[in-house]
């Protein structure tokens, strides 16, 4: 997940040769029934449930069954530190491929998309009119929003490297999985996808982001009936209209004793 690389440190004054963990990023190509669905910047871990995910929030898949084989095949050793020349130099790594076969041979995306590792990349078109909404009966209080977010942002890579960001999913009685990937989207899918393989009810959980919430983190959570998504960061005017439009509780700056309940308040309880 992270490599150590060598830098030049500026402190106070001084300039030293030094060395610096750095996140790993590696480009994945995704084919479905023979056709390029995806090519997305992803931190190499969690491949397969990735992909599950995202095939599931783009509606390729309905559920894990659908899919008839996923492969993964490895260009070449992942690991960064052996793909140095004798320079030092780091090599640019390969891309991975996954080839997906579904059961349904006509399930494909219409194009191609790349989904890029920062905040931006690609989004799915958004028709707010057919976006599903929320049927769930979960209820919260503020206490558990507030230690599954403390949970959530226990990261060791993060405080190596401060270049990931996380993406936790817990039911009210504990953790199912916290994802980290360089992307939040990438991190979101990879927690569904976890929970589409281990039989989850998504209408019984929470998704916690250490990163804001953007309408494509909304629309992911509304595809799998997901009902609460937390984030330590902000969110979004056009997150905050899906969110109340689909019924999907929505709650941004969750530190400390403070967090702000933008839509569904109804679902979370004031224990304290």
């Amino acid at each position: 997940m992270y490599s150590t690389v060598p830098c030049m440190k500026y402190n106070n004054g001084l300039m030293v040769r030094s060395s610096h963990e750095v996140v790993m990023e590696v480009p994945l190509a995704v084919f479905v029934n023979g056709r390029h669905a995806l090519t997305a910047m992803v931190s190499p871990t969690m491949l397969e449930e990735f992909v599950t995910g995202f095939l599931y929030t783009e509606r390729i898949i309905r559920k894990l069954e659908d899919i008839e084989s996923l492969h993964i095949e490895e260009s070449r050793e992942r690991n960064i530190d052996k793909n140095r020349d004798k320079s030092g130099k780091i090599d640019v790594v390969s891309p991975l491929s996954v080839n997906v076969l579904t059961k349904d041979p006509f399930s494909i995306m219409l194009s191609g998309k790349t989904v890029l590792s920062g905040c931006g990349g690609d989004a799915s078109y958004l028709d707010s009119d057919r976006l599903p909404e929320i049927h769930s009966d979960l209820v919260t209080d503020v206490s558990t929003i507030k230690n599954i977010m403390k949970e959530t942002l226990v990261s060791d890579l993060h405080t190596r490297t401060g270049g990931i960001h996380i993406v936790g999913l817990f039911e009210p009685e504990g953790k199912i999985c916290v994802i980290e990937d360089i992307g939040r989207h990438n991190a979101l899918d990879r927690a569904i996808g976890y929970g589409l393989r281990h039989g989850v009810d998504f209408s019984r959980t929470i998704v916690t982001c250490s990163g804001r919430l953007s309408s494509e983190m909304v629309r992911k959570c509304l595809m799998a009936n997901i009902p609460i998504i937390a984030s330590r960061g902000a969110t979004t005017t056009l997150a905050i209209s899906m969110g109340e439009q689909a019924g999907l509780t929505i709650i941004g700056f969750v530190r400390s004793q403070k967090m702000n309940i933008y839509t569904g308040a109804e679902r979370i309880l004031n224990s304290e």
